[in-house]
């Protein structure tokens, strides 16, 4: 359990900008993408929301998003020991300042008070569960809410609240830290797996304006004891930042996993000889080079990539190793990927439906690209699995991902290297990551395996 103060020094934001936050990789949804989706924010407490997610809110709007919001409760508990303001009014400051906050963001009419305790909303989470699975309907949405991890019980109350939410209706979530940036260091590795959503001027403008409105805890209530301002200018500097940070997990519109893929993709090979476009589009030539200057070695002994399509990127891999194998769940993308590797003597490709099917060998280089957000959870685990089992001490292990929300399935290619780094434990011998892709390579541990699930 977290303890802190609202009084603690804290982690300086210099600790912060130092720590390379600010080079995490960006929320992969452009304007006109967060234009085409609805939201429900949850809000513990009037500011957290323009502290938070104030840049966020101004995004949505200006993209003209569907955007509702639910303020659980009115923060009557932030001076306990005021002489001068009972709750009850500052009860009813709070909430004025937060709709002028609301107002600031376009947004006056677009939320709700749950008027439930400030302190003591994990005594209702049901009703919280059944507020926000009201306001979501038959939608698909993104949840955003306070990090489940943030510290505060309020904050930990929505965010957990909204995590199963999402997980039950397959909806995106964002979850926005507060008090993490003073209790949390860098040496944490929760925020190495975040995305940042970078900021323009009026974005900025517009959360200040929308902040400034929190006058109540921004300034002292009087000069007495017990009135002084809640949050500190060290404080406050966190969320000066040019930039908003967010856990992000996509909206899931299907539950499909390994068996779904091998129809879904059979069925698109069959439809066109280059579905992706590899041979044409800049983007796969481009990503194609990055992918085979990203290897530490020229040459390997005995590679495989996992999910191979027509064996474009195959051809290459297969020049670099005196053995290679091209894994495909479709049966006519393998047959393509074949003709490609006809010419490399050391070379197959095989149908497998992965990771249930997998080949009894072993490997020095191990490539996943553009295919771990087709798997489901527990199927991408048992895939990590697999591999950390078959590659062999100091081998290569490269994934390449499209970091965009991915229709219909469970992950996105985020998600998809965030489960890789958990699961193995291997620290990644190098990173690539851009608006439209992340590429990373881990090093297989020694003999002994250490820092492996498998």
């Amino acid at each position: 359990m977290v303890t802190f103060s609202h009084a603690d020094a804290g982690t300086d934001e210099a600790a912060w900008a130092a720590s390379g936050l600010d080079t995490i990789g960006e929320l992969p949804l452009d304007a006109a993408e967060l234009a085409g989706m609805e939201f429900v924010v949850l809000v513990a407490h009037p500011d957290d929301e323009s502290l938070g997610a104030g840049g966020l809110l101004a995004r949505l709007t200006s993209a003209g998003a569907h955007v509702e919001v639910l303020l659980c409760s009115a923060g009557e508990a932030s001076h306990p020991d005021s002489p001068t303001t009972t709750p009850e009014q500052l009860a009813a400051v709070r909430r004025e300042e937060f709709a002028a906050a609301m107002a600031a963001f376009g947004l006056a009419d677009h939320w709700q008070f749950l008027d439930l305790p400030d302190s003591g909303l994990a005594q209702h989470r049901a009703v919280i569960a059944e507020r926000l699975t009201d306001a979501i309907g038959q939608r698909t949405v993104a949840i955003v809410a306070p990090y489940r991890g943030d510290g505060h019980i309020d904050h930990d109350t929505l965010g957990s609240v909204a995590a199963e939410t999402a997980e039950a209706g397959g909806h995106g979530l964002l979850e926005y830290p507060l008090w993490y940036w003073l209790w949390a260091t860098p040496g944490d590795t929760a925020w190495r797996n975040w995305v940042r959503l970078p900021l323009s001027p009026a974005e900025q403008r517009t959360k200040r304006e929308a902040l400034h409105t929190h006058a109540s805890q921004l300034r002292p209530l009087s000069d007495q004891p017990g009135d002084e301002a809640l949050l500190s200018e060290q404080f406050l500097a966190h969320f000066a930042r040019p930039f908003e940070v967010f856990a992000w997990r996509p909206p899931v519109t299907g539950r499909r996993g390994a068996r779904d893929a091998e129809a879904v993709f059979d069925a698109l090979h069959r439809s066109a000889e280059d579905p992706w476009k590899y041979q044409d589009s800049w983007y796969e030539q481009r990503k194609r080079s990055l992918t085979l200057a990203a290897l530490p070695e020229q040459k390997y002994d005995a590679g495989m990539e996992v999910g191979c399509s027509i064996g474009t990127l195959s051809a290459e891999l297969a020049g670099r190793c005196g053995k290679f194998l091209a894994v495909d769940a479709s049966g006519t993308a393998v047959a393509r990927a074949a003709e490609r590797l006809a010419r490399f003597p050391g070379a197959e490709a095989r149908q497998l439906t992965l990771p249930e099917q997998w080949p009894a060998a072993n490997f020095d280089l191990i490539v996943v690209s553009e295919m771990g957000y087709y798997l489901a959870a527990a199927e991408l685990e048992e895939l990590i699995t697999r591999i950390a089992a078959s590659l062999t001490s100091g081998g290569t292990l490269l994934l390449c991902h499209w970091r965009h929300p991915v229709s219909g399935w469970e992950l996105d290619g985020d998600a998809v290297h965030a489960m890789t780094r958990s699961q193995l434990r291997w620290p990644s011998a190098g990173i690539y990551r851009e608006r439209d892709f992340v590429l990373e390579t881990f090093i297989a541990p020694g003999p002994d395996r250490a820092g492996t699930s498998a």
